[in-house]
């Protein structure tokens, strides 16, 4: 923690009745880039015995802020009251569970929702009040504040056979909660950008924080809400099955197109638009007509029909971004466009890229597309043979994505009857049906069970339909009897999925290796060609 933010720092003690004050009053608040409470029975019982014993049950961290987050969620199931405007609130970064089970257990209303525990003097241990029934020796922990409950609740023990024990447990159970205090780290007046690294590395091992959850809450005012934008995005792109962008792929873009950049920093500036909401409305219309345009291109030039195939987030990021500042390209930018998208994604160029490299990306990319001032080589190289014959095909892979976007560029027909695969429905989500091995994995995990079965240059397309026809047959019987079926057309639909040519290649003595070896050319010239942009 930086000298500065550390002279904003707070430390004291707080008892619990006086924190579930400030929660009832609205004071104290969850802010909305919390995980909602997850707590079961269990854990909420263990804490009750953690503090009945006097043991240490953790600090709770606060940011103290005048800057209201106007998206909040509640205490677990209890509806807190507004505060006004003027007032500082405490937002809870850390300690949420552990809060919400204290004021559910001794601060709300006895009838109310949510966990309530008893406690039974008898065996001495907190029980959830959902499986328990009432007795003498069991004390509903929400009486613990409500004086007459209280004092009532004690009287009637005297009826116990057992009463002086009980009381003198009971007496000795309220002594300890009531003094239990619990430490409280206070931040006061930090903005959202320097609360987010503090929120990030105290939740490290819980939920992550999204840098969408985190601008949602720090952007919303009366006339804008972010989670609106987004949803509006969403809708424009559903026709074109790209409905579920991530809310913080739309901020990428939108602090792209506004500052030619996706780092952290400038995304996070997007906050200064919620004083200007014609500036913000402005930037969003500019954004989402530009993202209508690359994936226009995305599923025309490339086939790409589904974000389960956008080899890498920032292919979608610097689309757009270059359409924001050039609605319309020639064609010979639009061939560059070609040429930088098949590079970098058989080069894995933005494989664990940081922002300031998809960054520097962004107008170099866009001088690149509109003036072709360097070679395209400089964002990739064609894949060699040699690299080709080792590539595995995995779902995540941005090389096997990129691999079935070329196969659905050369208009693939099914190897069974000829007739064209549609490749919107084989690519409009990920489904290994729609691919094929062409030495089925089955037969090959039978008769070479030591050998990759998932090399890339083992895979086509092949309708979901078709593909249970072939199953695990032999490769040196089912191939032939496919071609003898097929009769002139083998030729044609052997080349569409980029195989060996029926007429140049014995498939009555096809082996897995000597395949690969036969396919990788054909493979390999049909990525050049489509690194060079012409199609």
């Amino acid at each position: 923690m930086s000298a500065n933010v550390g002279t904003r720092l707070s430390t004291a003690t707080a008892y619990i009745k006086d924190l579930n004050v400030q929660v009832r009053k609205g004071e104290i608040k969850v802010p909305q880039f919390q995980r909602p409470f997850v707590w079961g029975d269990d854990q909420a019982l263990a804490l009750l015995d953690s503090v009945a014993n006097n043991y240490p049950v953790g600090s709770l961290l606060l940011w103290r802020t005048t800057d209201k987050l106007a998206i909040e969620r509640n205490i677990g199931d209890f509806v807190l009251p507004q505060t006004d405007d003027m007032s500082p609130t405490d937002y809870v970064l850390d300690g949420q569970q552990r809060l919400t089970v204290l004021y559910s257990a001794v601060g709300a209303d006895p009838d109310g929702p949510g966990f309530s525990a008893l406690y039974d003097l008898e065996r001495e241990r907190f029980v959830s009040a959902k499986s328990a029934s009432a007795g003498l020796h069991m004390f509903p922990m929400r009486w613990l504040y409500q004086t007459t409950k209280l004092l009532n609740f004690r009287t009637a023990l005297q009826a116990h056979k057992n009463a002086a024990l009980l009381q003198e447990q009971f007496d000795a159970l309220i002594e300890v909660i009531t003094g239990y205090q619990i430490p409280v780290v206070t931040l006061k007046d930090l903005t959202v950008e320097e609360v987010c690294p503090i929120f990030e590395r105290i939740n490290s091992s819980g939920t992550p924080l999204s840098i969408f959850d985190l601008m949602v809450a720090a952007t919303w005012s009366n006339r804008f809400d972010l989670n609106e934008t987004v949803q509006e995005i969403a809708e424009a792109l559903q026709p074109k099955n790209y409905g579920e962008i991530s809310g913080t792929r739309v901020l990428k873009c939108l602090a792209a197109v506004r500052d030619s950049s996706t780092s952290r920093e400038r995304i996070l500036a997007l906050r200064q638009l919620r004083e200007k909401p014609s500036d913000m409305d402005g930037l969003v219309d500019r954004t989402k007509k530009a993202l209508l345009k690359a994936v226009d291109q995305l599923i025309t030039d490339f086939k790409l029909y589904s974000m389960d195939f956008l080899p890498y987030e920032a292919h979608l990021v610097i689309l757009t971004y270059i359409y924001a500042q050039n609605p319309t390209l020639t064609a010979g930018q639009l061939q560059r466009v070609r040429q930088w998208f098949w590079r970098t994604s058989f080069s894995e160029r933005y494989r664990g890229a940081p922002d300031d490299f998809v960054t520097r990306d962004l107008t170099a990319i866009q001088s690149f597309v509109l003036q072709g001032d360097v070679l395209a080589e400089r964002y990739g190289a064609v894949p060699d043979e040699t690299s080709l014959k080792s590539m595995v095909f995995r779902k995540n892979n941005s090389r096997s994505r990129a691999f079935s976007l070329a196969l659905a560029k050369k208009n693939p027909r099914n190897l069974t009857n000829g007739n064209s695969i549609d490749t919107a429905v084989a690519l409009s989500v990920y489904n290994k049906k729609q691919f094929h091995h062409i030495f089925p994995e089955a037969f090959l995990r039978k008769n070479r069970p030591a050998v990759e079965r998932n090399y890339s240059l083992n895979f086509c397309m092949l309708a979901a339909s078709e593909n249970n026809l072939i199953s695990d047959q032999d490769p040196q019987i089912y191939l032939p009897t496919l071609i003898k079926a097929l009769d002139a057309n083998a030729d044609a639909v052997f080349e569409s999925n980029l195989m060996p040519s029926p007429r140049e290649y014995d498939y009555t003595s096809a082996e897995l290796e000597p395949f690969i070896d036969a396919r990788v050319g054909i493979v390999r010239r049909h990525i050049e060609a489509l690194c060079s942009g012409h199609y």
